[in-house]
């Protein structure tokens, strides 16, 4: 099992001052520590899930990416998850074809159908109805699959988003992995089994999670889709680990391993992010040891 780290939290020991040299060490020991992932939220305001209030400090999700780019040579890096109805899917695709191009081909695009609708109204963007949202994040999909496609720059001709070319030039040295957040069965994970090369999983209970993987390999099959193509990935928030207790979430990531999680995701619970890291670095090793 992958270990990942995520950063939601930008309320830091020093301040406001202190956040570019805390994320440049935020990198560094997340790949010290053998990590595989490293992402940060696609949110402007802050989330209450955090128990932090909207006014919490928020940075935007890929400038963010951009510069630990420049502070990371090895671990990939992404948004967990990018909100489809913040940006046009067409310079959707050429901002993580930008940052996989300048990190040498580390990006990922993790996406979903967005949800913070106070977020919306407040920083004047559209929030349509949760339906629309899914017609718009598998038209996006689309998209950014045909802009990584070298061989069809054609027009795109959809509902809701129309483009008369998808040229991306360059693209991307590496095809960015496209991580689709969520865990509904009808609709999310459909959309993981045809566009998806990972997901991230929401459950309370490794039962949980086994019903979520049996829904996505049943529509893997109605699709054609090899369901082992699919990486399985969760985020650990309940509750979430630390240090001091890295010997019970081991533990208990044993069963998730057994069950066909690959990768397990933990966010810092310090005002000193690159130090709770370091601290968290040998669980890397320990949860690599659970297949």
């Amino acid at each position: 099992m992958e270990l990942g780290f995520h950063l939601p939290i930008f309320d830091i020991d020093g301040g406001t001052p202190a956040l570019a040299g805390e994320l440049a060490r935020v990198g560094a020991a997340a790949e010290a520590s053998g990590a595989t992932w490293l992402s940060f939220m696609d949110h402007y305001f802050q989330i209450e899930p955090t128990g932090l209030p909207a006014e919490a400090k928020m940075l935007e999700g890929y400038t963010t990416l951009g510069y630990l780019a420049a502070h990371t040579s090895t671990i990939e890096l992404g948004l967990l998850v990018t909100g489809v109805t913040y940006r046009h899917p067409g310079l959707l695709a050429k901002i993580v074809t930008t940052l996989d191009v300048l990190s040498e081909g580390r990006a990922a695009l993790g996406i979903g159908a967005a949800w913070f609708e106070r977020e919306h109204h407040a920083m004047g963007v559209p929030y349509p109805p949760l339906a629309e949202r899914f017609e718009r994040l598998e038209e996006a999909l689309q998209i950014c699959g045909q802009m990584w496609d070298p061989d069809n720059d054609g027009p795109f001709d959809g509902t809701h988003y129309q483009l008369a070319e998808t040229l991306c030039s360059p693209q991307p040295i590496h095809r960015p992995t496209i991580l689709i957040g969520g865990s509904g069965e009808r609709k999310t994970l459909r959309l993981v089994a045809r566009y998806g090369d990972a997901c991230n999983l929401f459950g309370t209970s490794p039962d949980d999670v086994a019903h979520k993987i049996e829904v996505l390999q049943r529509h893997c099959d109605d699709v054609g889709r090899d369901f082992a193509d699919i990486k399985v990935t969760i985020l650990a928030n309940n509750p979430r680990p630390g240090p001091e207790t890295a010997d019970e979430f081991v533990a208990g990531m044993a069963e998730y391993a057994t069950i066909g999680v690959d990768a397990v995701i933990v966010t810092p619970t310090s005002g000193s992010p690159a130090s709770w890291i370091d601290a968290m670095a040998p669980t890397a090793r320990r949860l690599a040891e659970l297949g």
